[in-house]
């Protein structure tokens, strides 16, 4: 299943960025794409299989949300096995639409592995799969215990005070 998901997710971030470009930059674009992703090559790194977009996941377990902050908007999904089913459908959701994500700063993050205990896994606590969406000042801005659409985080972070102010200031 894993590599199924992998192959999915690469294909997805390929997918997107090269929809705005011309056909000729397309057609060179494809030829660099590789036919097929190795699994033992990509076996426990999600980020690595995927092309630089800006809206690349990245592995909780690599990062802390300081680095984050007054930058950008983390989204973290969180799931107890990187085969449960609501991780893979938050993921396709989050790469199906990544425009409207990037145009708020946000970054994704995913944590799929309990027994690393990474920093951000222990200072949110979620059980079993969670969707976290934090504020720029590092505030949790809301949990979601279930997959949720982009409509439906970008909704939710439009309402966000700092949010309401970048627009009143024209920054988004």
């Amino acid at each position: 299943m894993r590599p199924i998901f992998l192959t999915f997710l690469a294909f997805l971030a390929c997918a997107a960025p090269l929809a705005a470009q011309s056909a000729a930059e397309l057609e060179d674009a494809l030829d660099d794409t590789p036919d097929a992703i190795d699994p033992a090559q990509t076996e426990g790194d999600v980020a690595g299989v995927l092309p630089i977009t800006g809206m690349e996941p990245r592995d909780a377990s690599e990062v802390s949300l300081s680095e984050f902050l007054w930058i950008a908007r983390p989204v973290i999904v969180f799931a107890d096995s990187p085969n449960d089913p609501r991780f893979i459908e938050q993921m396709q959701l989050l790469a199906d639409r990544p425009a409207p994500l990037l145009e708020r700063d946000v970054v994704i993050l995913f944590d799929s592995d309990p027994s690393a205990r990474s920093e951000i896994r222990t200072a949110l606590r979620p059980r079993g799969f969670a969707l976290v969406v934090i504020q720029k000042d590092g505030a949790v801005g809301f949990r979601r215990p279930a997959p949720r659409d982009v409509r439906e985080i970008i909704r939710g972070i439009d309402n966000f005070q700092f949010r309401q102010e970048e627009l009143r200031m024209g920054g988004g």
